[in-house]
């Protein structure tokens, strides 16, 4: 199993599904994994690569970016209503 750098940590998932009032089986629901799969993501378990694109896709497709590096969590991305 090919998995992901942590850029996904339990604390920034967590973050990203409080931000958007998510449950598990909202993320769940939305990203395409199994919900066993997202406990394991909260708890630092390792997961799949492909399934960390789809929960870092979902959260992107919902306006949150996760944050890897200096900080590490979520934050809400507002988008320019312009567009």
């Amino acid at each position: 199993m090919t998995t992901h750098p942590s850029k996904l940590s339990p604390e920034a998932c967590r973050a990203g599904r409080a931000i958007l009032r998510w449950s598990v089986a909202k993320l769940s629901e939305r990203a395409g994994v199994r919900r066993n799969t997202l406990a394991k993501v909260e708890n630092g378990g390792p997961i799949p690569a492909a399934h960390h694109g789809r929960i870092i896709a979902a959260f992107e497709a919902a306006g949150v970016e996760i944050l890897d590096g200096d900080g590490v969590g979520a934050r809400l991305v507002l988008r320019d209503a312009r567009a």
